[in-house]
């Protein structure tokens, strides 16, 4: 593969990893001066405008043909719940240790596929990837008031409700996305992300919270990064990552983002990593790694070879 065709997927790659691994650190910025469902839903709301005036750019009616109902229930499931849910958890979760959480995604899409979509049985490699995945995932829980400094088991579990969420968003999207609508959809999908979150702000009463005095220079910007970076860029890099490499392959960004999460949280937000921090995070690591490691490949079974022909010569 020439340069040309290697920087593309190299500043993609990239893109997901680093920008993806930061967002958690923009999270925790933005409830700092914001409420989590209202932050969450104006972020998403400026996405989609944003997302439709470039898709606007190349059509008239770029959200044309767009399955509405599979965009809505996409939308509530990964911008949504996904993302809404972390939100809230992160008010007493550590942003390392809710990227951790969510490293174990790819585990709930292979339990979700098997189970709901039947789009392929978990071999043995993928069952043992899981069981250890597990455990790290258990580990964090039972150990979460010496993580976060409180019992933030609630938090914890809503953070776990999203990357569910989000698997199963993840799972419906694949299905209802067609190969030239990638862009269209997500910007229906982040859509109607924000008025689910809008929604739940408006339940909990979080709007009248919300005052201009909040928006401090701090939060317009991370604001705008997360808008910017965090949701069309990353997005975009994602949607045409999985058309030219495998899904696999991709899906290797669950294991930097939490690495860049957790150093970024003890840094800027001065968090602690401790020792139990660091095995849960060794735990479920390997095992989204030991389910993300391609097979090897079985060899094509030899076909036997064909007898000899005899042949009779009539003796003259």
């Amino acid at each position: 593969m020439n340069k040309t065709r290697w920087l593309p997927l190299i500043a993609a790659f990239s893109t997901l990893y680093l920008v993806w691994g930061t967002t958690y650190l923009g999270l925790a910025l933005l409830l700092r001066t914001l409420p989590p469902f209202a932050s969450g839903s104006i972020r998403f709301a400026l996405a989609a405008l944003l997302m439709w005036m470039l898709l606007r750019l190349k059509g008239a009616n770029p959200l044309a043909g767009v399955p509405w109902k599979l965009a809505a229930i996409a939308g509530v499931l990964l911008s949504g719940i996904g993302n809404g849910f972390v939100i809230w958890g992160q008010q007493s979760v550590p942003s390392g240790i809710a990227a951790l959480l969510v490293a174990a995604l790819p585990l709930w899409i292979l339990l979700f596929d098997s189970i709901a979509f039947a789009r392929r049985r978990p071999g043995a490699k993928d069952l043992v990837g899981s069981v250890i995945g597990l455990a790290g995932v258990v580990l964090i829980v039972m150990h979460t008031r010496s993580f976060s400094g409180t019992g933030a088991i609630l938090p914890t579990a809503m953070i776990l409700i999203a990357t569910f969420a989000w698997s199963i968003g993840t799972l419906v999207q694949r299905k209802a996305a067609k190969p030239g609508q990638l862009g269209a959809f997500a910007c229906a999908q982040m859509a109607f992300g924000a008025l689910f979150q809008g929604a739940c702000a408006l339940i909990l009463g979080e709007w009248p919270l919300v005052g201009i005095e909040d928006f401090t220079p701090t939060t317009l910007w991370t604001l705008a990064y997360m808008v910017v970076f965090g949701s069309v860029i990353a997005v975009n890099a994602y949607l045409w990552l999985i058309t030219k490499v495998p899904v696999a392959a991709v899906a290797t960004y669950s294991l930097v983002n939490p690495v860049v999460a957790m150093a970024l949280g003890a840094v800027v937000l001065g968090e602690r990593i401790d020792s139990s921090a660091i095995a849960a995070s060794a735990l479920v690591l390997a095992g989204v790694a030991l389910v993300l490691w391609p097979a090897k490949a079985q060899p094509a079974p030899k076909l036997a070879e064909p007898a000899p022909s005899l042949s009779l010569e009539r003796a003259s």
